[in-house]
């Protein structure tokens, strides 16, 4: 008798033991209908950079260079840029010309990616940094590198100014220079009205207010 109170002792506890274990391996819980769900862990969208907002923008840059001989006209550029800003960070294309003369000895058309990363933000304001490789073509020096600062302002989710400086060099076989820029940049982005990428916007604009 002593032994049968044992072994059913002994089952009892294994029992128990393991009905602990599956519940601690995972939670299940009984509907009002009697069916078993078993429970599912779904990580939450709360890190910073999953609530930056993600939208496509186009941009007009004019630029002058401030350390070059000539007038204005050689010495005023053009550009449009178009990409899309993935939050802090903007990824463009842009296409224009380094001189507004019809006629120069070397052309003035380039092609240039432009990756930006948004360094400081409050409010409406930002302050971006661009680290840019292009080509200009038909030209001695061919090869052209960017780095520049801009100081942007929100006019509302949709527009954006901004005042940049920065310095481009251009490197060719036999040759090399530099030059300083100065400019004032136009942004549109193409932001649907009472879309999730425009209320992340509006509130990385106001977040900071």
């Amino acid at each position: 008798m002593k032994k049968i109170s044992f072994f059913c002792t002994l089952i009892a506890f294994s029992l128990f033991s393991r009905a602990q274990e599956n519940n601690g391996s995972s939670r299940v819980h009984h509907n009002p209908i009697g069916l078993s769900v078993r429970d599912t862990t779904i990580e939450s969208d709360t890190t910073k950079e999953n609530r930056e907002p993600r939208y496509f923008y186009m941009g007009i840059a004019s630029n002058i260079f401030v350390n070059s001989t000539g007038g204005i006209a050689k010495r005023f550029a053009l550009a449009l840029e178009f990409g899309r800003t993935y939050g802090i960070f903007d990824i463009g294309i842009a296409m224009g010309r380094l001189s507004s003369l019809a006629s120069t000895r070397d052309s003035s058309v380039f092609v240039e990616v432009r990756p930006t990363i948004n360094v400081f933000s409050k409010g409406r304001f930002s302050e971006g940094l661009c680290l840019g490789a292009g080509y200009v073509f038909g030209a001695k020096e061919t090869l052209m590198t960017e780095i520049c600062n801009s100081i942007n302002f929100n006019i509302s989710e949709i527009t954006q100014v901004s005042v940049t400086q920065g310095y481009i060099f251009f490197d060719g076989t036999e040759s090399g220079r530099g030059t300083q820029f100065m400019g004032v940049n136009f942004t549109y982005n193409f932001l649907k009205p009472h879309s999730v990428n425009m209320r992340r916007k509006k509130a990385a604009i106001i977040g900071d207010n």
